[in-house]
């Protein structure tokens, strides 16, 4: 796993020194080695930071340049499937690691070769002879790249950090995406929270003729993958076949993402994803595996026990973290320049605190992330499927109206009836069981409420009809999952140099997942229905006879006490003023809520205390 980096420029030279510094801000990412390269005229350059996993030798240093001398590559990732895209293409290697293989793979059969690879990946390959650059994301967006544009310079990067280093680079604040922030806590693909910098969209590659940039310049990317095209007419139905195909495409899964000439373990919470990928795991690895929990000094939040009895179970060498107070106080101050942008997925600070100890013990994880999403395993997918009743959408507001005279867990779930416009569902459901601003709120609370979701509701086309479930869990995928659970890893773990990999969202899991007929996914009340039976054959059922929690972190209490500092700080009047954002008015009514007793207003003060920090960092 790596960190990359390019700059491209027609009407200077480019400052080589500068051009350095900034890809060592990556260094997280790559501390072992580096490498740059720069064309003959020095009006492109390509930048590395290498972290070694596989062939450890500096033979697979990057940039790496093809056997012709044609191209060269930076990339950040694992294919797992290179040795087999060797030998189909019978390419003939110098290394033993995959960036040859995909280099010598395009050297073969051009851009072809990328709707081979399966694995987590984001890289640039130039061909000198052609003066062409080629830039390729992985198909869900596991790995990062940004790029930014301004008619003259073209630069990219894993994050956004180094491409603030450059000079020149123009970035003000876009505050058109701030809306979306605050109804979802993240920005979605492909804006950024700065003007001329976008993320690269995932599951597409682009071809740049660097002669011919300039001021029209547009760049026309191409969809090697798309989720919705992958949809069958027809589901998998027979639960018997169903189970026994996805177990083998599990087991066969992991085992690929296992390889690694470093130290591999687990992420293991104790539930259905990472529970199922820890027991596959432990019955393919000869040795003990060694798996790592998070929880919390604060017991209510803290289900560490739970991770303990699987890894008892499994025979694991495990290691368990409670995290408190000063534990975050240590890592408080990293998370604006770990995320770039605004990020309000509070769990960032456990992951961010696992990934440093379980750093101590190895350099590959393996996580369950994307279990969710496939599974239908959120009760978002359940609110959908409730929302699209016929009776609901009649009755919902005078259904809202009543909510108000009841306990607060009938308003809360009322919440999720109080919407203007239906195709705004998918968000809105997310939004409201995130606790975030819905599109109401957010008419009161921007100064200059000129917001417009339409483009993250869409729904795409696909060969049969979806149903509400399968739309708000496909949502889910291509953006709660993307943007959201991907970026909040992949920075924690890359923090402190250590890979994480994620076994369902290997390329035959998810063709397979998303045509599994809902019914054997959610069955009988049950989510994750198919899955836990795969699990039950690995370990027994009464380890998971308990509802699902999340991962979540006390907060809201931590807010009330010792961080309140953060409150006072960044959502003062003189803050908040000095961004005009959102109204004063509206913050202190929510503030006096917040700390009047409705603690359950602390996603909503938080999502504003990041955005706050975020600006004083950034604006």
């Amino acid at each position: 796993m790596c960190g990359i980096s390019g700059w491209l420029s027609l009407n200077k030279s480019l400052d080589k020194d500068a051009f350095k510094q900034a890809t060592n801000k990556l260094a997280h990412r790559g501390p072992e080695s580096f490498g740059f390269y720069f064309n003959e005229n020095n009006t492109l350059a390509l930048g590395h930071r290498r972290l070694k996993i596989i062939d450890l030798s500096d033979a697979s240093a990057q940039p790496f340049n093809s056997a012709c001398g044609r191209y060269v590559i930076n990339y950040n990732g694992e294919i797992y499937n290179f040795k087999e895209i060797a030998r189909d293409l019978q390419l003939t290697l110098k290394t033993s690691g995959d960036t040859e293989v995909i280099i010598e793979a395009f050297a073969k059969i051009g851009t072809a070769a990328f709707t081979l690879l399966n694995g987590i990946f984001a890289f640039s390959i130039y061909d000198i002879h052609a003066d062409k650059l080629y830039l390729c994301r992985d198909r869900i967006g596991i790995k990062p790249l940004y790029y930014y544009f301004d008619g003259i310079q073209f630069a990219f990067a894993s994050e956004i950090k180094a491409l603030k280093a450059m000079p020149d680079l123009h970035m003000p604040i876009n505050n058109a995406a701030l809306a979306e922030f605050l109804h979802i806590g993240f920005l979605t693909e492909p804006d950024t929270a700065f003007q001329q910098v976008w993320k690269f969209p995932a599951g597409n590659f682009v071809e740049i003729d660097v002669k011919s940039l300039n001021n029209n310049t547009t760049f026309p990317f191409t969809a090697y993958w798309n989720l919705y095209q992958q949809i069958l007419p027809n589901t998998h139905s027979n639960e018997a076949e169903v189970e026994k195909k996805l177990e083998e495409l599990l087991i066969a899964s992991i085992a690929s993402q296992m390889i690694s000439d470093v130290p591999l373990g687990t992420f293991l919470s104790g539930g259905i994803d990472s529970s199922l990928i820890t027991a596959l795991a432990s019955k393919i690895k000869k040795d003990k595996i060694k798996t790592f929990s998070i929880g919390f000094q604060n017991s209510h939040f803290d289900e560490t026990i739970y991770a303990e009895k699987v890894a008892k179970e499994l025979g694991t060498d495990h290691f368990a973290y409670r995290m408190g107070e000063v534990d975050l106080e240590e890592i408080l101050h990293e998370i604006i320049d770990t995320y770039d942008e605004p990020f309000a997925d509070s769990s960032a600070f456990p992951t961010m605190f696992v990934s440093k100890q379980a750093k101590k013990q190895v350099t590959v994880s393996l996580s369950g992330d994307g279990g969710d999403e496939l599974f239908m395993g959120y009760g978002m997918h359940q609110w959908a499927s409730r929302l699209d009743n016929p009776f609901v959408r009649v009755f919902r507001k005078p259904f809202y109206m009543a909510s108000q005279c009841m306990s607060f867990r009938y308003k809360r779930a009322a919440w999720l009836l109080n919407y203007d416009n239906h195709d705004h569902v998918a968000s809105h459901i997310f939004s409201q069981e995130q606790y975030l601003f819905s599109e109401k709120d957010l008419k009161h609370y921007l100064v200059n409420p000129t917001f417009n979701f339409d483009d993250i509701n869409a729904i795409a086309t696909s060969k049969r009809n979806l149903s509400s479930k399968e739309r708000q869990s496909f949502w889910d995928l291509q953006y709660y999952l993307k943007d959201d659970l991907l970026v909040k890893v992949d920075r924690a773990t890359m923090l402190y140099s250590l890979e994480s990999r994620v076994p369902f969202l290997d390329n035959d899991v998810i063709d397979y997942t998303i045509n599994i007929n809902e019914h054997l996914k959610y069955k009988n009340g049950e989510a994750k229905y198919i899955l836990k039976k795969i699990l039950y054959k690995y370990l027994p059922k009464e380890l998971f006879n308990r509802p699902k929690k999340g991962f979540a972190m006390p907060l809201s209490h931590w807010l009330s006490a010792n961080f309140k500092f953060l409150i006072d700080k960044y959502l003062s009047p003189i803050v908040i003023n000095r961004y005009d954002i959102v109204s004063n008015l509206h913050v202190a009514h929510l503030k006096n809520r917040f700390f009047a007793g409705e603690d359950y207003l602390y996603a909503r003060i938080w999502s504003l205390v990041i955005l706050h920090w975020w600006l004083e960092e950034n604006a």
